[in-house]
């Protein structure tokens, strides 16, 4: 499992348009029907990876501490699941059903959305305002499966906080690091 951080794209991009089936719903979903008018969260992550399965119980939490104020939480998982069956659409409804994800769980199968956002690991976390522009590019926290440092999602819940309250998001980001995306061959 190669440790890949994230490519930190240049704040102020335009958040690309998809159109994604949701393992959950069984519908195709679109972007501009996901986003908010205040902030969207979009983490590219899995099923299988180890930093995912780390913080997912606090993104949940995260999630459900700011969804009431109009910010929108959207995960995709782009990894080829003929290199990794556990990363299947099958799969992803049964890890969000069981989690009981309140949000979205978007199958990339062309991987075509990945690249468009130019993700690379899971998780990878970016953040856009209300014109979509991305304000926020990063880790979910300091902690890793490997060291003892809590997991509080404190990086993404600074930069939801001043988009929140309209005041800069800070500049200083730090790369997520994760599992490298499985690339189709």
């Amino acid at each position: 499992m190669p440790i890949t951080p994230s490519t930190m794209i240049p704040l102020g991009t335009q958040a690309p348009d998809f159109t994604l089936f949701d393992t959950v719903s069984g519908k195709t979903l679109a972007l501009k029907n996901l986003k908010s008018d205040k902030a969207t969260v979009l983490i590219f992550m899995c099923n299988h990876c180890p930093f995912v399965k780390h913080i997912r119980n606090e993104l949940i939490h995260v999630a459900r501490d700011y969804m009431p104020d109009g910010v929108n939480f959207i995960a995709i998982n782009s990894n080829d699941p003929q290199q990794y069956s556990e990363d299947s659409p099958e799969n992803m409804k049964h890890v969000a059903e069981e989690l009981k994800f309140p949000f979205p769980y978007l199958f990339d199968g062309t991987q075509e959305v990945a690249k468009a956002y130019d993700a690379v690991c899971t998780p990878d976390f970016f953040i856009f305002d209300s014109n979509m522009k991305c304000v926020y590019r990063g880790q979910f926290d300091d902690s890793r499966p490997s060291n003892d440092i809590p997991v509080t999602g404190k990086d993404l819940r600074t930069a939801l906080d001043a988009l929140l309250e309209n005041r800069p998001v800070p500049q200083d980001q730090k790369p997520s690091i994760g599992c490298n995306i499985k690339w189709k061959k």
